[in-house]
């Protein structure tokens, strides 16, 4: 047994009875791959063109003063990877080399220690040059002829100190203020691995567990979600679900079975009813429902989820699954990623992509199905990480060492 191994080994000997009663097999080490944003993945960043100046150095601030004016403050703070002001010796090669051939004046500028600087006055298209040139010309030591050219930059920040110095070289001198605009921070990304990696084999075993389960009984597709909550170093499962989209429906011609009881649907409904139940118990007005056909099947079908579903919700008043993390063994598909946005997941692991109908990828989704009569797959959504939704969070491909035998599925299904 080699330290991977061990390290798990101890880690499951730490849990709960419950947990060693589940897993009864050896659990070897996988490997946590962080998914990329859409924003991460696009083919270029993009470029504005942004209006810049000199002036004398005794006039810098002056002229940043009267600038202010002309454009609301805001504006030049949405650019802040970008220095306001840059020495004629800081300028890329290539501008350099540009300004200081264009006159007598400007070799003179840009020869030994300089005592004038460059600034940046905004965007291009948000200013009108006449009045730009109007309002400098007023500046000490600018009034016979006002420098004022168009240079194209980067309108998004650097996402890491490599690329600020490339920028720098290329554009203009750029900063990298370590924060990451297309997607989660390096930085919390390793920490939030590091976290999880001790034992994240284990609950990906048992989502291979209920979904082998689950499908050998006829419910539904060979798909399983295990949710578990980590507190202060503990941690305890909350949900464990497998496939049941055949349960109750028949599998015949081509239905799609029941959505509503994908595994990742059924293991977010599960913790749903636990704290249901718990409110239940404090009003004692709880009753049986009566339907004729329950769409979530969010009560317990095989004996492993039963035994989970009897533990209480270790957050009872707590939001849903707000910080609680969730292993499935394939992609989720667009609705059930979306409920799992919705329920406030904290974490996702999954073993399988599912390049046609998983929503967490954000990478390009290769040829269409043959059903789709060979349409291209069009780009991934990148669901777990976008701006324009009011939740994020931090998402991994698991990759095994060959311990779990892979659960094949049609590549056409929604997981």
């Amino acid at each position: 047994m080699d330290e991977d191994d061990r390290s798990i080994a101890r880690s499951l000997a730490a849990q709960d009875p419950i947990v060693r009663e589940l897993i009864q097999d050896d659990v070897e080490h996988g490997v946590l791959i962080p998914l990329k944003t859409t924003l991460e993945l696009r083919d270029d960043y993009q470029t504005g063109r942004i209006l810049i100046t000199r002036t004398p150095t005794k006039s810098a601030n002056p002229a940043i003063l009267l600038l202010r004016n002309l454009l609301p403050d805001e504006i030049i703070k949405g650019i802040p990877h970008l220095r306001r002001c840059a020495k004629p010796s800081d300028l890329p090669a290539h501008l350099k080399a540009q300004f200081m051939n264009e006159s007598p004046q400007s070799r003179q500028i840009h020869t030994g220690k300089s005592n004038w600087i460059y600034i940046i006055v905004g965007p291009e298209n948000m200013l009108n040059r006449h009045e730009v040139v109007q309002a400098l010309s007023t500046v000490e030591g600018m009034e016979e002829e006002v420098f004022l050219r168009s240079i194209p930059v980067p309108m998004v920040s650097p996402t890491s100190q490599v690329q600020a110095a490339m920028w720098s070289q290329h554009f203009w001198p750029s900063l990298y203020r370590k924060n990451n605009p297309l997607g989660p921070h390096p930085s919390m990304i390793a920490r939030q691995t590091d976290e999880i990696a001790d034992d994240a084999a284990i609950w990906m075993a048992l989502a291979h567990k209920v979904a082998r389960q689950s499908h050998e009984a006829g419910y539904g597709e060979p798909i399983g979600a295990c949710i578990i909550q980590r507190d202060e170093g503990k941690t305890r499962v909350v949900a464990l679900s497998g496939d049941c989209r055949w349960r109750h429906q028949g599998k015949a011609g081509l239905c799609s079975g029941n959505p509503m009881a994908h595994a990742a649907m059924r293991a977010i409904s599960i913790v749903a009813q636990k704290l249901v139940r718990g409110e239940n118990r404090k009003t004692q007005t709880w009753q049986a429902p009566i339907l004729e056909f329950e769409a979530f099947q969010d009560r317990p079908v095989l004996d492993d989820e039963e035994k989970v579903f009897e533990l209480e919700h270790p957050n009872p008043d707590g939001y849903l699954c707000h910080g609680l993390e969730m292993y499935l063994t394939h992609e989720p598909c667009v609705m059930c990623s979306m409920a799992i946005l919705h329920s406030r997941m904290g974490k996702v692991v999954f073993r399988h992509r599912m390049p046609l109908t998983g929503g967490l990828c954000a990478e390009d989704r290769g040829q269409g199905h043959p059903s789709l009569k060979g349409a291209d797959g069009g780009r991934g959504l990148g669901l777990f990480w976008r701006r324009e939704l009011n939740w994020s969070m931090v998402a991994w491909e698991w990759e095994s060492s060959g311990c779990l035998k892979p659960l094949r599925v049609d590549k056409a299904i929604h997981a």
